[in-house]
């Protein structure tokens, strides 16, 4: 009996470690067209996904662009584009979330739809998803 139940505790350890670990959210904004603050921003991203797995934790994060800063999410635009392509491999827990309510309207000034990364969704607005976020338990960072 002593044997048995030694195997069946062997075998929930893994599971039991990995349910131990905790879940990290954070909503990161971006609102520049600035190569350097949309580089920070992912540089952001990939340190605290390190160190929280480091730890045994994950994180879940969600970056959040408007504005001047949805330039980050265009498609043939965006001066990041090759890295959000490979970080949202690497992760399943990385979103980018793009404001409608800018892509409309930059859709408008140019007189054709405006096309975003294949990783992009868009949300109604940027400004109301941050709030949602941080309603929602997510931690704000602004790079």
């Amino acid at each position: 009996m002593k044997r048995i139940i030694l195997v069946l505790a062997m075998m929930l350890a893994p599971a039991t470690a990995f349910a131990e670990g905790a879940v990290h959210k954070v909503a990161i904004h971006v609102n520049q067209n600035d190569p350097q603050v949309m580089n920070m921003a992912l540089n952001n991203v990939k340190n605290l996904m390190k160190y929280y797995a480091s730890q045994g934790d994950t994180a879940e994060v969600e970056v959040v662009a408007y504005g001047p800063g949805l330039h980050m999410l265009i498609a043939g635009k965006s001066p990041v584009a090759d890295r959000i392509a490979a970080m949202s491999m690497e992760n399943d827990a990385l979103k980018f979330s793009a404001c409608g309510n800018t892509l409309r309207a930059m859709s408008a000034k140019t007189g054709v739809e405006v096309a975003l990364l294949d990783e992009a969704r868009v949300v109604p607005s940027g400004v109301v998803r941050l709030v949602e976020l941080q309603q929602g338990g997510y931690a704000y960072v602004r790079p």
